[in-house]
């Protein structure tokens, strides 16, 4: 059984109700709940009614790395934006690089498409790898699926 308190307005005893926190989803959030909806109802349907569906839904975004400032492009497609510390003194033709291996060395987990090639691709896949065999992060190279 609940209990519940109330407090009198006037006559009348009001239930003291607090509502639940709204769920912090963001755009890809949201699109992958209308992707599981159209696609995977029957998944939809119990993650909703086990309560793990906005859990799920909060923990996808799309986050734009910054890798200089000001950023003169559009990022209204994207859920949030990320400038990696320490970079304010890089100069611009560095800043990329520099920015892709602060990702490398604080991400767990890692989506790319390298088929191998030379170049700085290459030497961002190495510094991956020898994370990934200190089980610091995870690789999935979608070159080798295709």
């Amino acid at each position: 059984m609940l209990n519940i308190s109330y407090h009198h307005e006037g006559d009348y005893l009001i239930p003291d109700l607090i509502p639940p926190e709204s769920p912090n989803i963001g755009i890809w959030g949201m699109r992958r709940r209308d992707y599981l909806r159209k696609h995977h109802d029957g998944l939809y349907t119990g993650m909703l009614l086990s309560g793990k569906l906005n859990a799920h839904l909060e923990e996808i975004s799309l986050v734009l790395l910054l890798p200089y400032y000001p950023y003169s492009h559009d990022t209204n497609d994207f859920d949030a934006t990320f400038y990696p510390p320490g970079m304010e003194s890089v100069p611009k033709s560095f800043a990329i690089v520099r920015a892709n291996e602060h990702m490398i060395r604080s991400a767990n987990y890692l989506i790319c498409y390298d088929r191998g090639q030379i170049g700085k691709t290459r030497d961002f896949m190495e510094l991956a790898r020898q994370r990934e065999r200190k089980g610091l992060i995870h690789i999935e190279n979608l070159a080798e699926k295709l």
